[in-house]
């Protein structure tokens, strides 16, 4: 990082960053690495898919983010009734019988589509737009999303009767695939004391709209060197069973690799991680750390790997 104004603004990225993962402290015990990759999706200009078990207080945390952000949130409860017009909104006739267009809860900076695969993909797909082009067309009019626009996705690993898998066109706007799991001892304990009194803790403001867009465009400015970008493309490449970079591996084991998009969401992600370790310019390390979420919802297994029991994180690994 070569300027001297970029410099300083990534030192104070990193300040307000610790700010940031302080107040929401206040109110979700542990899961520091999962609140790391919410973060850094935002500043990344991503969204984020989040799996785990009903109770792990997924709903709280984004709201805990939003709170902190000082960003207009919004939480969809996927339904197998929900139609594309509760999301993104509709034309209605007025008392002077003319059209006008009520917004639907897309409109939003933060939105928490809960159990996402509860929805007909008719209805997911209402979302893909939005994601990708930060905008919202109805009835052949566009209208533009706020930014910063983010979307957090939810699921629940274990109840999969009567869901809808998500296309691999959709998973693959997903910067992060997020694991959550289940919260330590001591990380439960403290969490069972503070959700059983009477103790109200308030979230402060750290950051606004126009502060984070800023700290967006920072990220994207990053220097990266050459070997870092090529350690990622071949990262890539070695997912794919075609190519000639696969090893034995992934022609045992991958039935289908990674797009160019996961190239890019690597680095992307890599620059935001060496910033939020108050690094300048990201490394190899870098790369190898922001790997697993990304591309464990990009890689499909094939049934010899389903049945000896080999998961995406472990064949992540061994690539690695």
């Amino acid at each position: 990082m070569s300027k001297t104004s970029d410099v300083a603004l990534a030192d104070k990225f990193f300040e307000d960053f610790q700010k940031l993962k302080s107040e929401i402290s206040k109110i979700i015990i542990g899961q520091e690495e999962v609140v790391n990759l919410l973060l850094a999706s935002i500043f990344c200009q991503g969204h984020s898919l989040l799996v785990g078990v009903p109770g792990l207080a997924k709903t709280l945390l984004i709201q805990t983010i939003s709170s902190a952000l000082d960003l207009s949130f919004k939480r969809i409860q996927f339904t197998p009734d929900l139609m594309p017009s509760d999301i993104l909104g509709a034309e209605t006739i007025d008392k002077d019988r003319n059209f006008k267009f009520i917004k639907g809860p897309v409109f939003a900076n933060i939105i928490l589509a809960d159990e996402i695969n509860r929805t007909p993909p008719k209805t997911q797909a209402a979302l893909l737009e939005a994601m990708q082009e930060y905008s919202v067309t109805v009835a052949g009019q566009y209208f533009p999303l706020d930014r910063p626009f983010f979307v957090l996705a939810t699921q629940n690993p274990i109840e999969q009767e009567g869901t809808y898998p998500l296309p691999e066109a959709q998973l693959d706007r997903f910067l992060f695939n997020i694991t959550l799991t289940y919260p330590s001892f001591q990380s439960e304990v403290d969490i069972v004391k503070n959700t059983t009194s009477d103790d109200t803790k308030t979230v402060n403001h750290v950051l606004g709209a126009e502060e984070v867009i800023n700290y967006q465009h920072l990220v994207r400015r990053v220097p990266v060197a050459d070997n870092v970008v090529e350690y990622a493309v071949n990262l890539v490449h070695k997912t794919r069973f075609e190519s000639e970079r696969a090893p034995q591996i992934t022609k045992d084991y991958i039935e289908w690799g990674a797009g160019p998009r996961a190239s890019q969401s690597l680095i992307i992600a890599a620059k935001c991680n060496a910033l939020i370790n108050g690094k300048y310019s990201p490394d190899i390390e870098d790369v190898k750390a922001v790997a697993k979420p990304i591309l464990r919802h990009r890689i499909v297994r094939n049934f010899k790997a389903e049945a000896e029991g080999l998961t995406i994180d472990k064949l992540i690994d061994q690539l690695l």
